[in-house]
């Protein structure tokens, strides 16, 4: 008998199609993510650039992206470039106020596709606060509610560059019902 696809599975894959999406079109780069989602006890703000935004509705959850200082100056070049900045006029530093608004930018506009995503699947919607973008040098664990026990982590890279899309949802399951 094959097994049924976890929700967390489902929604985590969804919001990893999302990212691709999102960051393919916005940066004009190529993304890739791993075919193997990691079950992960909690989910953490980690160095170098971490971003973060809640999702409430009719299903409920977190969303981290954490991204190398590489990853997120490559996403910052591409992005700012594909607008039409000169790459003159671009910081060097990933942790300049420009990169970590942007990786927020970039995070707000994923978040949006994802709620998009899993409304055209499920017919079910969530809303989103703005997301959080922050320089770090040290791990932050965020714990949402003791009911968000179902957490995965994607690994994404852009060209050499790796980046992770950490997703917790609460426990839950979506049930089809018949039309």
């Amino acid at each position: 008998m094959e097994k049924k696809p976890v929700t967390v599975d489902i929604i985590a894959s969804l919001f990893a199609q999302a990212v691709k999406k999102t960051l393919e079109k916005s940066t004009k780069k190529n993304i890739k993510y791993s075919k193997t989602f990691i079950s992960v006890p909690k989910v953490c703000l980690k160095p170098e650039v971490g971003s973060f935004v809640q999702f409430s509705g009719d299903y409920n959850g977190l969303v981290i992206i954490n991204f190398s200082a590489g990853a997120a100056i490559n996403l910052y070049k591409s992005y700012m470039t594909t607008m039409g900045l000169p790459e003159s006029e671009l910081v060097k530093e990933s942790t300049s106020s420009e990169v970590v608004d942007t990786i927020g930018e970039l995070t707000n506009q994923i978040m949006g596709r994802s709620m998009r995503n899993v409304e055209t699947k499920f017919d079910l919607t969530s809303n989103f606060g703005q997301p959080k973008a922050l320089a770090l040098n040290s791990a932050i664990t965020l714990t949402p509610d003791l009911n968000y026990s179902d957490n995965r982590r994607i690994a994404f890279s852009i060209g050499t560059d790796r980046f992770h899309l950490e997703v917790a949802i609460e426990k839950m399951e979506f049930i089809a019902i018949g039309d």
